[in-house]
């Protein structure tokens, strides 16, 4: 057992007065569901959640765990898949939520941008950008619990980065707490602004170890007038990159969503989420979900250029099979498959799920090749992969052999030995580590081990500049002394 730290009842007391009583939980049943991370991997312990309402009580508090040597651990939704928003178990931290502070305070059509707080849930801005005909392209299959400052917070990615890029490209702005109870007014959504380092984008990505992001402004695009979405099988991942290439050359850049997915994955989904089913007839090796948006009524429409396109790709011998939804409700099916490929493979049993990215070129072989690599140098294990083909993103799960009931001991077993196997097919294939979920506690020695010392020092001494007394998100993102 990990001996408990003692945060004493007077300065909970304190935080309780600058809070009031709706801002601060102290009773364990409450926090209980808020101490361990989406996947069941990583557990903590807090004394309290803290839950402010305002940036300025946001300050207050951080000022106040300054003061105290209280460490902090901002949380949104929780959806970390890499235990970034976990407390220490030890108890020595309490968990700072922005779930209050959930107000969009902006949005306007004309400027293309919304100023949304770290609370909101990234499907409420989803809802309030298509009433004022705009769309925030950022999309994720936890979009329904996955909060903004999260989403900044680790540099979020999705589905829609191949048009629209990261969270990282579509944040104009920011407000933020910094480790001292300082607040950063840096939401002016400036297009020129060389006033020297952009504090903007060392929050973004920082995972929450610099400092507190409070609220963001955020660039918006003209709603969908029209779209496409189209399910293709195909023989290999390297069929589905030439299938990307023909239609990126068809379509151009009204190609916002290009995904593949590997045929077991699929069937994951089928047996675990009532009403699914294969949209194609035939049941190929690898599956493609294409997306085409418009944003005016231009003629030929998305289905007619999507389709001469497909006609393309089956007359080459590149796809197999190929349909288009015939209504939304059918796209709607097409991306619910995609969209519940996480939740159905850890519904198969235990599993070493990778977030990983490669050079583009590089991917279908990696997706082959590290797969039966894998599966060889650990017997009984299954590998398999989907991902975001037009920018490189692998998704690489590692499943434990058929019939293994103890997961947890699993991975105490073998979880390092395959970590290193993959991360070291990952860096030989010039990729990276983490791709859009972040570093979290989960790949925290594993960055030590393989970036580079000059990364590894700028890391440290960016995090000792803005938070010398270590408060902010304690043993995340940056290795430790002895982990490189």
């Amino acid at each position: 057992m990990t001996e408990q730290a003692i945060i004493a009842q007077d300065a909970i007391d304190r935080f309780v007065a600058l809070l009031g009583p709706k801002g601060v939980i102290t009773d364990a049943d409450d926090i209980a569901p808020w101490v361990s991370d989406w996947r069941g991997r990583y557990h903590g312990a807090a004394r309290a959640i803290l839950s402010p309402a305002t940036t300025r009580e946001v300050a207050d508090c951080v000022a106040l765990a300054a003061e105290l040597g209280i460490a902090l651990v901002p949380q949104g939704g929780n959806t970390s898949m890499v235990g970034g928003a976990t407390p220490p178990a030890d108890g020595s931290a309490l968990i700072l939520s922005l779930r209050r502070m959930n107000q969009i305070r902006s949005l306007s059509a004309d400027d293309n941008l919304a100023v949304c707080e770290a609370g909101v849930i990234l499907s409420n801005l989803h809802d309030a950008a298509e009433a004022a005909g705009r769309r925030f392209p950022l999309s994720l299959g936890a979009k329904g619990s996955a909060t903004i400052g999260g989403l900044t917070s680790t540099n979020a990615g999705g589905t829609q980065v191949l048009r629209h890029g990261t969270m990282r490209a579509l944040v104009e702005g920011i407000e933020a707490v910094l480790p001292d109870g300082s607040i950063f007014d840096g939401l002016d959504a400036l297009k020129k602004d060389n006033r020297g380092y952009d504090i903007k984008q060392l929050l973004i990505g920082a995972e929450g170890t610099l400092g507190v992001i409070t609220a963001a402004a955020l660039r918006l695009v003209p709603g969908i007038a029209a779209r496409a979405v189209g399910w293709v099988g195909v023989k290999t991942p390297a069929d589905a990159l030439a299938l990307l290439r023909l239609v990126e050359g068809e379509l151009g850049d009204s190609v916002e969503g290009f995904e593949v997915i590997a045929d077991d994955g699929l069937g994951h989904v089928l047996s675990h989420v009532p009403g699914t089913r294969c949209p194609i007839e035939t049941r190929t090796p690898w599956h493609v979900l294409i997306e085409v948006d418009h944003g005016d009524m231009r003629e030929p429409g998305p289905t007619e250029r999507l389709e001469g396109a497909l006609s393309l790709a089956l007359e080459r011998g590149i796809a197999i099979d190929a349909a288009i939804a015939a209504s939304e409700s059918q796209a709607e099916a097409f991306w619910r498959i995609r969209e519940s490929l996480s939740e159905s493979e850890k519904a198969q049993g235990p599993a070493l799920q990778y977030d990983i990215s490669v050079p583009v070129p590089r991917m279908p072989a990696f997706m082959l090749e590290a797969a039966a690599a894998a599966e060889a140098a650990f017997p009984g294990t299954t590998a398999s992969s989907f991902g975001h083909l037009g920018d490189g993103n692998v998704h690489f799960h590692v499943r434990a052999p058929r019939g293994t009931s103890d997961g947890p001991a699993w991975i105490a077993a073998q979880g390092q030995a395959i970590n290193a196997f993959v991360h070291d097919a990952v860096v030989a294939a010039g990729g990276s580590i983490s791709a859009e979920h972040g570093i979290g506690q989960m790949k925290r020695a594993e960055l030590g081990r393989l970036a580079s010392p000059a990364r590894i020092h700028a890391l440290r001494a960016i995090k000792t500049a803005f938070d010398p007394g270590g408060i902010m998100n304690p043993d995340k993102l940056i290795p430790r002394p002895d982990e490189g």
